[in-house]
C-alpha cells in the first residue's frame, strides 16, 4: 500500500506485539517518526532491534498519572493509534470486579487519558491531527467475552463523541473494528481447532485477518488521503454479520 507519512510523528500504544508492532514498523517504513508505547520493555527492545528508527516508551497505561508523565514530554504528536487492549474470557455470571476494572481500565479509560494528553497538544498547535482507536466487531455480542464486548462498544461510542468534539479543532477520530486477527491475543482460539474452524466457516471471504489486513486501513486513516473521514467505524471482518 503506497501511503506517505513523511514528517509525521505517530504514537502507537500496545506496540510491543501483534497489530501494534506491525503498525509501528510499517508506519516507520512510510516515513513517520514512530513512538512505540508498551508495558513490556522486552517487547520494545526486540522492536527496536528490528526497527532502529522507532522511539520506544515503556509505560503501564493502566496507571493514569504514570501515563501522563511518560507521554507529555513526547509532544508534538501528529497521529495517535490507541491500539493497546486486553481481553478477559468469562461467562457473564462469573465476571469479577477485577476483570471489569482491568478491561475498562485499558480498553476505555486509557484511551481517554492518552487521547487527552495527545489531543490537547494537537489542538494547541492549531494544525489538527488524527486519532485511530482500535476497536473490534465484538462490540456487538459474543458469548463468553461480555466485559470485552462492553468495553469495545463503549469505545465505539466514545470515538464518535470524540470526532464531534475534536473535529472543530481539526482532529479526525475514527475506529477500525477487526474480526478475528491472528495475533498473540487470539492464540487461545487456535488451541481449539473445532471452534476456530467453525468461526472461519462463518466468514464469507473464507479466512481470518492477518495483521496487515488491519494495518493497511489504519495507515490509510492516518494519511492525508482520508482527510475528510472522521467519526467512521471501518469493519474488517471478511463480510461477517457477526463473530
Amino acid at each position: 500500500m503506497d501511503v506517505s507519512l513523511s514528517g509525521k510523528r505517530v504514537l502507537v500504544t500496545g506496540a510491543g506485539r501483534g497489530i501494534g508492532r506491525a503498525l509501528a514498523i510499517r508506519a516507520a517504513a512510510c516515513g513517520a517518526h514512530v513512538i512505540a508505547v508498551s508495558r513490556t520493555q522486552q517487547h520494545l527492545d526486540t522492536l527496536k532491534a528490528e526497527c532502529p528508527s522507532v522511539e520506544t516508551v515503556a509505560c503501564d497505561l493502566g496507571d493514569w498519572e504514570a501515563t501522563r508523565k511518560a507521554l507529555e514530554p513526547l509532544e508534538p504528536v501528529d497521529c495517535l493509534v490507541n491500539n493497546a487492549g486486553i481481553v478477559k474470557h468469562a461467562p457473564f455470571m462469573e465476571i469479577t470486579e477485577s476483570q471489569i476494572d482491568q478491561t475498562f481500565g485499558v480498553n476505555l479509560k486509557a484511551v481517554i487519558n492518552v487521547s487527552q494528553v495527545v489531543g490537547r497538544g494537537m489542538a494547541e498547535r492549531g494544525k489538527g491531527g488524527v486519532i485511530v482507536n482500535v476497536s473490534s466487531i465484538l462490540s456487538t455480542m459474543v458469548k463468553g467475552t461480555a466485559v470485552y464486548c462492553a468495553s469495545k462498544a463503549a469505545l465505539d461510542h466514545l470515538s464518535r463523541v470524540m470526532a464531534l468534539e475534536l473535529g472543530p479543532k481539526g482532529i479526525r477520530v475514527n475506529t477500525v473494528n477487526p474480526g478475528v486477527v491472528r495475533t498473540d491475543m487470539t492464540e487461545r482460539m487456535w488451541q481449539d481447532p473445532e471452534r476456530a474452524a467453525a468461526l472461519q466457516k462463518a466468514v464469507p471471504l473464507g479466512r481470518f485477518a492477518e495483521t496487515e489486513d488491519v494495518v493497511n486501513p489504519i495507515l490509510f486513516l492516518l494519511s492525508d488521503s482520508s482527510s475528510l473521514v472522521s467519526g467512521a467505524s471501518l469493519l474488517i471482518h471478511g463480510g461477517s454479520a457477526s463473530t
